[in-house]
């Protein structure tokens, strides 16, 4: 699914090519690269992005997965919208935004993922369960942390839940910016990714 703003098979799609609205998060590109590594997306692999905020992840995973489906669930209308936005604008089209709240909307979404990624959420527990049942077997899960308390509960919450294979990364990244006339490395903000599996 080659697109005119992007038109290369590997992710991680510059940051300024996105639509933006003022205080809405993204996940800036050498995060969505990790998150989108930890996926291990196949070509047809049925996606939840939950949190999907600016449509970062649903449009790069869009682009990977063109024969799959991806599902971005965003609660705000206004940001909904900004995602169908930047699909449009990448040209995807295998991409439906969902809006409502997690955990109570995800009973609507009539797919099964393969995969699923969760960008935060205030009831991260009650998220991670009702995306247990629907988690197809071998499928992946990731979740990131922006903070202790949340990294707690989504480590809780794995152990509950008897995910497998777990991985927990904290990648510190910087980039060369220009500030004045002098150039510095400015730290992008850290957070936790956690990411398993479902082996039945």
């Amino acid at each position: 699914m080659p697109s005119p703003l992007w038109p290369y098979v590997t992710p991680g799609i510059p940051d300024d090519l996105f639509e933006r609205l003022p205080g809405i998060p993204m996940s800036k590109r050498e995060v969505r690269l990790l998150l989108i590594s930890y996926l291990r997306l196949q070509s047809d692999s049925i996606v939840w992005d939950i949190g999907a905020g600016t449509g970062t992840i649903p449009v790069e995973t869009g682009l990977i997965c063109p024969q799959g489906r991806i599902i971005a669930v965003e609660r705000d209308e206004e940001v909904a919208n900004l995602i169908r936005r930047n699909c449009d604008r990448f040209g995807v089209e295998n991409v439906t935004v969902v809006e409502g709240s997690a955990p109570e909307c995800l009973d609507s979404l009539t797919e099964a993922p393969s995969r699923v990624c969760i960008e935060g959420g205030r009831h991260i527990k009650a998220i991670l369960q009702a995306v247990w049942k629907r988690l197809l077997p071998q499928g992946r899960v990731i979740a990131t942390a922006a903070n202790l308390e949340s990294l707690y509960a989504i480590s809780e919450s794995f152990a509950d839940l008897q995910v497998r294979n777990v991985e927990v990364v904290q990648p510190a990244l910087n980039r060369l910016e220009t500030r004045g006339i002098h150039q510095t490395f400015a730290a992008i903000n850290p957070i936790f990714i956690l990411s398993g599996e479902k082996i039945d």
